[in-house]
C-alpha cells in the first residue's frame, strides 16, 4: 500500500489511539493477510492491563470462536517478538458484536438504515451527541436522520460511534447468521 493510500485510510478510520495504535500498526498487516479487519484495539486497566483486539472476517464481517483463537495466536506471536507493552497484560480477542462500534467511515455506509449513536469532539448545530437512523456517508461526512432532520457530521471530528440494539438490527443479524 502506498504511503498516501495508508494516510488516507488512517484518516477514514478511528480504530485505536496511543499505545493501542502502535499495537494495531504491528498486527494489522498480518491479520489483513489472514483475511481479518481490525475493528478496534484498546488498552485499558490500571494495575493489570487488558489489550482488547476486536476483529472481523473481511469476507463477511463475521467472527466465531475459532476465528478469535486464530487472531489471538497470530497477534500474540507478533507481540511477543515486538514487545510494545512494557508490563504484563491480558490479551483479549473478540468479535464486534451486534451493537458494534463504528470505527471506519465505510461502516456508516455498510450499516445505513440502522440506528446509531455518534459523539463528536465539539458541538455541531449546538450538540455533541446524535442518535438516529444512519443514512450512509457524503464525502468524509456521516449522514444521519435525527428525528426527521438530516445532519452531516464530519468523520474527522467523531469521537466514537456505535450501532444501537434494535429489533431491526437483531433481525438482520439473525438473517445473516442463518445464511451462513
Amino acid at each position: 500500500m502506498s504511503q498516501a493510500l495508508e494516510q488516507a485510510s488512517a484518516v477514514l478510520a478511528k480504530t485505536s489511539e496511543g499505545k493501542a495504535a502502535e499495537v494495531e500498526a504491528l498486527i494489522a498487516p498480518s491479520l489483513a493477510a489472514m483475511g481479518y479487519d481490525i475493528v478496534r484495539v484498546q488498552l485499558s486497566g490500571g494495575d493489570r492491563l487488558c489489550l482488547q483486539i476486536m476483529a472481523e472476517r473481511q469476507e463477511d464481517g463475521g467472527m466465531n470462536v475459532d476465528n478469535c483463537a486464530e487472531v489471538s495466536r497470530a497477534a500474540a506471536a507478533i507481540l511477543d517478538v515486538e514487545d510494545p507493552i512494557d508490563r504484563a497484560y491480558t490479551l483479549e480477542v473478540s468479535s464486534p458484536g451486534i451493537d458494534r462500534p463504528l470505527t471506519r467511515l465505510a461502516d456508516f455506509d455498510r450499516f445505513a438504515g440502522f440506528d446509531g449513536k455518534v459523539e463528536m469532539a465539539g458541538p455541531i448545530e449546538g450538540r455533541r451527541r446524535f442518535s438516529g437512523r444512519l443514512c450512509g456517508t457524503r464525502g468524509a461526512a456521516i449522514v444521519m436522520d435525527c428525528d426527521g432532520d438530516e445532519v452531516a457530521l464530519p468523520f474527522a471530528e467523531m469521537v466514537k460511534a456505535k450501532l444501537l440494539l434494535t429489533d431491526a438490527l437483531i433481525a438482520a443479524s439473525q438473517q445473516a447468521a442463518d445464511g451462513d
